[in-house]
């Protein structure tokens, strides 16, 4: 092999004195130092058990110390009176591990002639649960809301406003807008398009009753609010009819949407036959119409 010549020049390194000085518990790099396998062997061995016995120890030590602490820990508890349970399961524990903030108002934008029923159904369905305090304003492009949103307003009204339940403040503004819209960000304009998509937002973020999401029907009751949001968008009355029948195909033989309780898909179903007045009770099979009785106990429209 060809010798090289060294390209740098050979500097005296000062180690700092601040560091550990680890032990070299190889063998090889032992045997190379002191050019005697065997010797470098039974030396390398016993330091390595020297050095795992003194790590072993020194683990102990420190558990022990943990221990303690925690001994005094519990004490402190109970000299305090705090739960001394060590991991107590919080709301975003049971909503599947989601970090939940404390909610922004909403400001919801909507016309006249579409209006968010769900808004009311939801109010009288968690009237015992939580509350949802919804003030109404109109928009200069709008000159006058006309009577059903008037009557709509009242009876917003006449929901009681529970301060000792959970809170949610809406703010509906009748405007000249193509779509139902709400703003959840104070700071950023990003719109949620759709009654059916406002009822899956304040699903997640209402009563843990409504919340589906760790349902074992959460791709049905999203299914159930995906044939609403078609629905209100047919242009003929057959496609309508149409719809209706896939609503029908999805309760079954079930009391709700959502099985043997009430859910936000039922929310759902229910405010977007309120905005179809072109589907009758004849377009209904009696499944829907015995459906429809039921839940308008619940959300009192």
């Amino acid at each position: 092999m060809y010798e090289l010549k060294t390209l740098l020049p050979q500097f005296d390194i000062k180690l700092p004195t601040c560091m550990y000085h680890l032990k070299n518990v190889s063998l090889a790099a032992d045997s190379l130092a002191s050019g005697s396998s065997t010797s470098a062997s039974t030396s390398a061995s016993t330091s390595s058990c020297d050095d795992t016995a003194s790590v072993a120890a020194r683990q102990e030590k420190v558990l022990k110390q943990l221990e303690d602490l925690k001994a005094q820990l519990g004490q402190i508890r109970a000299g305090l009176g705090v739960c001394g349970k060590t991991f107590q399961h919080t709301t975003a524990f049971q909503n599947g591990g989601l970090k939940e903030v404390p909610l922004q108002d909403v400001v919801i934008n909507g016309h006249p002639n579409f209006i968010p029923y769900a808004l009311l159904a939801l109010k009288n369905a968690w009237r015992d649960l939580y509350t949802i305090d919804v003030k109404t304003f109109t928009h200069s492009t709008m000159a006058d809301i006309g009577p059903a949103a008037r009557e709509f307003e009242a009876n917003l009204a006449k929901v009681p406003v529970n301060p000792a339940l959970p809170k949610i403040s809406v703010t509906l503004i009748w405007k000249n807008c193509e779509h139902t819209e709400m703003i959840s960000s104070p700071t950023m304009y990003v719109p949620i398009y759709g009654e059916v998509n406002i009822i899956r937002y304040l699903g997640r973020v209402g009563p843990a009753q409504y919340r589906y999401e760790g349902s074992p029907l959460c791709n049905e009751i999203d299914l159930v609010l995906d044939i609403c949001y078609q629905l209100l968008r047919c242009n003929t009355h057959k496609t309508q009819v149409a719809m209706v029948r896939l609503l029908d195909k999805r309760l079954q033989k079930q009391q709700y949407f959502g099985g043997a309780q009430m859910s936000v898909a039922d929310i759902g179903v229910y405010s977007s036959l309120i905005r179809m007045p072109a589907v009758t009770e004849k377009d209904l099979t009696p499944a829907l119409v015995a459906w429809r009785k039921r839940a308008k106990l619940v959300v009192q429209i």
